[in-house]
């Protein structure tokens, strides 16, 4: 082996090590809850009903909230209490489209575990490779976010996403539901005649082809898959086969089968294939879904917008019209949740998302529904998640002021009664460098 060829193996055994190390977070899980929390004199927005204005009370034990009022709050034995004078309480946000904890570094291949091989992975499990330590999910929380949906990508189907708290020693700690559906990327339904960098110019004909392709694989698998089911359901002895195995529950209509699908030929095509196979669809990106609003509403769809922070579609839309599709869902009647539509490093602006969105003719509890309880509900974690209400999972922030605004910072957190550690590389270097000014007498903010 020449020299030249140990430098190299020496150079790429360094950079695996440097991804990995700079993958992992500092901040340490919180134990489980050991006493109840009383929350008192704060602004509480439940999201389900109208704000408890200046002096309501939040109650929660073992993780569970336990008494929502106005007023004074009980006197517990042993209870820690939180006076949060002037301050507000918010259901913490949840990301509804992100792949927090599959990916650190995206020009670090050996940090990103999104894909696997092959156009059809329906076994595949986006919980167990989540990586607990990533050092993206503390910057996520500091921002409100509390709980995701996380996604497989690539392929044609490429797994089953999982619901995820953004706090525990494990994925099996993390996970609140590890197998939340199906993921089904939809084809292009009309070929690309424009010009791009980025794609192969095939001619028009040789698209249609891989169109109808890539479609007919999907029918054939889901085909294969209730083939399969029926089989095992009169001869129970028949092998197993994993992959329609993990198909069942979304072949049953017991979970959902999340189609990622943004133009309005996609969506009208997603739809109405689950339909016909009488799917529970959930439509993610719908970049045009507001050109699909008769047959969303039709078979009562919901829609998970990928992000406002984009450019239009086409050359030919107003500059606008990513910032107005919630507001038009909403006057039209759709179900629908906002996702930050971005990288995982980035998800801590899913509620800035939201405000645009505000900003451009969605009322503001509209927004604030669309991050919290709608996405809950769209996630189906309506009865734990996303609104504060008795019986429903301790997982809120206090804030300032309105977490929708720029300028608010969350100040304490909790996870299922856990309060949580929210500190961050960012807040942690940002000390750092202040310190750092102090001491080179060039700063005195005494």
């Amino acid at each position: 082996m020449n020299n030249y060829f140990k430098r190299s193996i020496g150079l790429v055994a360094i950079l695996v090590i440097c991804g990995q190390v700079a993958g992992q977070s500092r901040q340490i899980p919180a134990p489980p809850q050991d006493a109840p929390v009383v929350i008192h004199s704060a602004t509480i927005y439940t999201v389900s009903s109208d704000p408890i204005e200046n002096d309501g009370y939040i109650v929660f034990d073992n993780g569970v909230i336990t008494d929502v009022g106005r007023g004074r709050p009980p006197q517990l034995a042993g209870a820690e209490v939180i006076d949060a004078h002037g301050l507000h309480v918010y259901p913490g946000f949840i990301a509804a489209d992100t792949t927090m904890g599959l990916t650190e570094t995206g020009s670090v291949p050996v940090t990103v575990d999104t894909t696997e091989l092959g156009q059809v992975t329906p076994e595949v499990r986006a919980a167990v490779a989540i990586n607990p330590d990533s050092s993206l999910i503390p910057v996520a929380r500091s921002n409100g976010i509390l709980t995701g949906l996380v996604f497989p990508r690539g392929g044609l189907v490429s797994g089953r996403c999982s619901i995820i708290r953004l706090d525990g020693w494990t994925w099996e700690q993390m996970s609140i539901d590890a197998e939340a559906g199906l993921v089904v990327n939809w084809p292009r339904t009309e070929p690309f005649t424009g010009f791009s960098f980025r794609r192969p110019q095939s001619s028009e004909a040789e698209q249609r082809k891989q169109i109808a392709e890539s479609l007919d694989q999907i029918e054939r698998l889901f085909d294969d898959a209730v083939a399969y089911l029926q089989a095992r359901e009169s001869d129970p002895t028949q092998a197993t086969d994993l992959r329609y195995e993990a198909m069942r529950s979304a072949i049953n209509g017991e979970k959902p089968v999340f189609v990622r699908a943004s133009s309005v030929g996609q969506i009208e095509s997603a739809i109405a294939w689950g339909a016909r196979r009488e799917l529970r669809i959930v439509i993610v990106g719908g970049q045009e879904a507001d050109k699909a609003i008769p047959l969303i509403l039709k078979h009562d769809v919901p829609v998970i917008i990928a992000g406002l922070h984009r450019l239009p579609r086409h050359r030919y839309e107003p500059y606008d019209s990513p910032f107005t599709l919630p507001a038009k869902l909403h006057t039209a009647g759709v179900r629908f949740a906002i996702a930050s539509g971005t990288s995982p490093a980035h998800e801590r602006n899913l509620n800035h998302n939201a405000a645009t969105a505000v900003a451009f003719g969605l009322p503001r509890s509209e927004a604030l529904r669309a991050v919290t309880l709608s996405a809950a509900e769209i996630l189906g974690l309506g009865d734990s998640h996303g609104s504060i209400d008795v019986g429903k999972a301790a997982t809120l922030i206090i804030t300032q002021g309105d977490p929708l605004q720029i300028t608010t910072d969350t100040l304490v957190a909790f996870i299922d009664g856990r309060q949580i550690d929210l500190g961050n590389r960012q807040k942690a270097m940002h000390q750092k460098y202040r310190e750092k000014y102090r001491q080179l007498g060039l700063l005195d903010d005494r």
